[in-house]
Formats: C-alpha cells, structure tokens, sequence
C-alpha cells in the first residue's frame, strides 16, 4: 500500500483499509527498529516542520522519526516564518515546495494547514490544528490495536471535552469497528460535522457511537477510558471557567472502576495532573500514556515513509 504524494490533514483522508494498512506498517517498522533494523526508507528526504505551538512528543517524534528513515527534519518556530504576517500561507508552501520533500505543521487554526496544502504540490502532515489531532489519533489506536488486537470488540469511552484529539480519535475509531462513548459537559461536545461524519462512517463499520452528559455511562464497561485537558492550547483565558463546569468529569479512581477492571487509561499529554486526571490515576498500572507517546514515533514513521 503506498500513500504517495496523499495530504494527511484529517483522519478522514484515510480509508478504513488505509487506516488498517498504516497502523500494521507501524507496527512492523516498530518491531523491525526493537531488532536494530532500521531501513533508510526515506534517505535523501527532507520534511519543513512548521510550529505555532510549542511541542514536546510532536517535535521530538517527527525529528527522530525522519532521522531513523534516513532524512532529515527541520524546525520552523514562530518566528522563523510567522504565517500570514512576514509572509503568507500561499507564499511559504510555494517557497518549501521549491526546496523539501513535505511539510508538517502544528498550527492554531486548521485553515492554516488546508492553506499549506492547496498552496503547495508536496504532502502536507497535520501535527495539530484547532480542529484535529490525526497523528495523535494513529499513536493511540496503534497503542489499542497492540493490547486490544479484535478492535471491533473494543469499547472506548472518553471523558471531558470534545476537542481536537476527540474529534480525531472518534474519526478513526469508529473506522476500525470500535464502540465509542464520549461524555461532555452541556456546550463542549465534539463539533456537529465531526458527529455526523462519525456515525455515516459508523453505519459502514459497524461501530457504535454514544453522546451523553454522563460519565459513568461512558466508561461503564470500558476496556479503554480516555481523558483530556480541559482548556488546550489558546483557550487559557477560559481555564478557571473550564475548571469549574469539568470538575465532575475528573477521572478518577471512583469513574475508572465504572470501567472493566483490566481497562486501560489514556491521555494525549501533557496532564493537568489533579484537573482532568488525578496522579494516582495517571501514575497508577492501568496507564499506558508514556506506549501513546512511543507510538506517536512508530506510527509517524509509517505515515512518513508511505507519503513521503
């Protein structure tokens, strides 16, 4: 299966079969680098990182990555381009078109990386946006799919806000057959579109999708149990708000044993330890969250080596 020249700008560029395809090459080039293969897929390559957020898992996993396929990554902070005002969307895609391979980039709104990707002719790799987290998406379902391999027996539950990393991780775990139940405060569930497109794909896989205002209705039963901030990145100005409305979606030791007692814990990172999750919670043996960050390497690797 090749994704040659394909845009990674929302989970939903990938077919299920894709999605299947990508996680088991994932998989493989993660076995093949425990054995100290490490094939220079990508030799010759260079990928333009462009950030407007800071970063520490989608940094550090996309410039090792490139380094272990034998290219080469390059880091573009905020003020090496400044996006729409030192120099515009179009005008930058068509620059680093001339000169790398692709282009990945973490930005605030989404329209800055569609921008990129209809600017440009080079694959364009969403590594975070206001309105998806795909590569995140593709580490955690990796992240499920070793511990949990019958994915459409899985039932998923997530707590808290429906953000970004919800409207990704629903996206592609409804495409591989999982049952999803999402919780949220009255006014934070997941966008509308995300929702439909959801159950329309749903319909397809025969995966099962729940909205609900309860959180022990959403990880009653659970095998996984998943949590995220509850003010991200650029709605700081609402954290005290936000604390208040989500304090009885905490996940704790009472909510998680609503779930199967071998449930497994998740969360995107970084925590706001005894906000959306306690310590004894995140630190204790049901969390998997330091295998997703891992997973965001092997799983961005593959994606790299098939766009690319």
């Amino acid at each position: 299966m090749t994704l040659r020249g394909r845009d990674y700008l929302s989970v939903d560029d990938l077919t299920p079969e894709e999605f299947r395809g990508l996680l088991g090459f994932a998989r493989d080039l993660k076995a093949r680098a425990a054995a100290g293969d490490r094939p220079p897929l990508l030799a010759g390559k260079a990928l333009a990182m462009i950030f407007e957020k800071p970063s520490l898992r989608t940094r550090v996993s996309f410039e090792v990555g490139m380094f272990q396929l034998g290219g080469t990554a390059l880091y573009l902070g905020p003020q090496d381009i400044q996006l729409g005002v030192r120099e515009s969307i179009p005008d930058a895609a068509r620059n680093l078109d001339r000169m790398v391979d692709g282009i990945m980039a973490r930005t605030f709104s989404h329209a800055t990386v569609t921008g990129l990707a209809d600017a440009g002719r080079m694959p364009v790799i969403n590594g975070l946006s206001d309105l998806e987290h795909p590569c995140q998406a593709l580490g955690d379902l990796l992240t499920v799919s070793e511990r949990l391999p019958r994915l459409e027996d899985v039932r998923l539950g997530w707590v808290g806000d429906g953000n970004n990393v919800c409207h990704s991780l629903v996206l592609g775990a409804v495409k591989l057959g999982m049952h999803v139940a999402i919780a949220t405060p009255p006014g934070y569930a997941p966008a509308e579109a995300i929702l439909a497109r959801a159950r329309t794909i749903a319909v397809a896989t025969g995966a099962t999708l729940i909205l609900s205002g309860d959180p022990v209705q959403a990880v009653a039963g659970a095998d996984v149990v998943y949590t995220d901030v509850w003010a991200s990145m650029g709605q700081e100005a609402e954290r005290e708000a936000r604390e208040k409305v989500f304090r009885p979606f905490q996940l704790n030791e009472a909510l998680l044993a609503r779930a199967k007692p071998t449930a497994v814990v998740m969360h995107c990172l970084p925590a706001h330890r005894g906000e959306e999750i306690t310590d004894a919670v995140l630190d204790g043996p049901q969390a998997i969250v330091y295998d997703q960050a891992e997973n965001r390497l092997h799983a961005q690797k593959a994606l790299l080596a098939m766009i690319l």
